[in-house]
């Protein structure tokens, strides 16, 4: 009897002995006997600490616009499964991905797979079916060893590195750095959306002789005071694009992020100007218009305003507050909030405590969650009075019906919290 989706993804829970095991063999091999690789369109990897789903998605949308058939990659999802594999803003229907499961197994035989494992390769076999033009692919976890990696792109992103997943990719940032860099290849089309990173990027860039363009030096941006902006290119190829609308993604990191991809569309043009056109600002109004990726600074009015990002790091958790900060004071301020064991989960309060009256404490329902008592003991000292709650749809319900327009309730942490708070939502 075929298996149904929910069905297909608890099987995959099983088919490895470790949630996480980074390494390129067991995928690739799998790819390679499934024949997807090379990919046959223009591809563009985005790697990241923060930052990265937005570019991705950002890019995928402009692509799209443009008028190619797009596929995005991203990880991890928030209310539906589906949402992990996009073509042109769509999430991949139930039947597709079951039918990209069933030819996995057939071809792993004796290799097992990680779930995400099985998530990219399905991602890549529903985008090769379905004659697409360009694929964008979000890294999950690092860059060196991640699933994704197993793709030679046309362009590589790095969006920016910050201390995270140190379990798995070292202590230092010079250490991440290295990881992220490895999705580089050899005089790769390379764009960097800050300057801010450790020497191990450049000098991975340097030794393979990147084409690099980074922020603020080979491209820029400038926002006026309604909002719109001037997206400028340097180099010997200039560019000029305005005016062009403020991204529909929340907060002034997103006119960083939209220059980013921007950039990255024009080096996949450069690199495959037979398949990908050149941007222009019709396009560019177009495709920023029909971004959309909740839980990144999403602002909805629920009796009070709900503010749901999922700030798991430090770096995230700054932006986060400073875009809080530009919104103005509330009368009350609630956060409803749940962290991963292997996150750095009193650096977040740290950065966060000053603007939370009330933390309201979930459990995350993950390998590595933790109950609402173990947060508590990892937060350290807070301003804000705690409450503990036995799941994020509990608080979430509370909230609702407590919640008044002068009062703001914060949903963050991970997407294990933000995905189900957005289902209580009926979003």
């Amino acid at each position: 009897m075929a298996r149904s989706l929910p069905q297909w993804l608890e099987w995959q829970q099983h088919q490895h002995p470790r949630a996480i095991d980074l390494g390129l063999d067991r995928v690739r091999s799998v790819a390679h006997r499934m024949d997807l690789l090379p990919l046959r369109v223009p591809a563009a990897i985005v790697a990241g600490t923060n930052g990265k789903g937005s570019t991705a998605t950002t890019l995928a949308s402009l692509l799209s616009a443009a008028g190619l058939r797009t596929g995005l990659f991203t990880s991890p999802h928030l209310v539906r499964y589906n949402e992990r594999i996009q073509l042109d803003g769509h999430p991949i229907d139930d039947a597709s991905l079951c039918a990209a499961f069933e030819r996995i197994a057939d071809c792993a035989g004796d290799i097992s797979l990680t779930f995400f494992e099985f998530n990219a390769l399905a991602a890549l076999e529903v985008f090769t079916r379905s004659a697409g033009q360009a694929v964008v692919l979000e890294v999950g976890l690092g860059g060196r060893l991640d699933a994704t990696n197993i793709v030679d792109a046309d362009v590589a992103v790095l969006c920016s590195v910050g201390m995270d997943h140190t379990d798995w990719l070292g202590d230092s940032l010079e250490l991440i750095g290295r990881e992220k860099a490895g999705v580089f290849r050899t005089a790769q089309r390379v764009v960097l959306g800050t300057s801010a990173l450790p020497a191990s990027v450049f000098e991975i860039a340097t030794a393979l002789g990147c084409a690099t363009r980074v922020a603020d030096k080979d491209f820029g941006w400038s926002v006026h005071p309604d909002g719109n902006w001037r997206y400028d290119l340097h180099g010997p190829s200039p560019a000029q694009l305005e005016p062009l609308p403020a991204p529909q993604l929340t907060g002034d990191i997103q006119y960083r992020n939209a220059a980013t991809a921007l950039t990255a569309w024009y080096a996949l043009h450069e690199a495959r100007p037979e398949a990908v056109p050149v941007p222009s600002v019709s396009t560019v109004h177009e495709g920023l218009s029909r971004v959309s990726l909740p839980g990144r600074m999403q602002v909805l009015a629920r009796g009070a305003e709900w503010v749901l990002d999922v700030a798991h790091n430090v770096p995230a958790a700054e932006v986060f507050a400073a875009a809080l900060l530009k919104r103005g004071p509330a009368r009350r301020t609630i956060a409803i909030f749940g962290m991963l064991g292997d996150k750095d989960i009193s650096g977040v309060v740290r950065v966060l405590d000053g603007l939370v009256d009330e933390w309201w404490l979930c459990p995350t329902v993950d390998g590595r969650g933790l109950d609402a008592a173990q947060l508590a003991l990892r937060m350290g000292s807070t301003r804000g009075v705690r409450r503990h709650f036995a799941s994020v749809e509990e608080a979430s319900a509370q909230a609702l019906t407590t919640g008044s327009a002068d009062e703001r309730v914060l949903v963050c942490g991970s997407f294990h919290v933000v995905g189900p708070a957005l289902r209580c939502l009926e979003l």
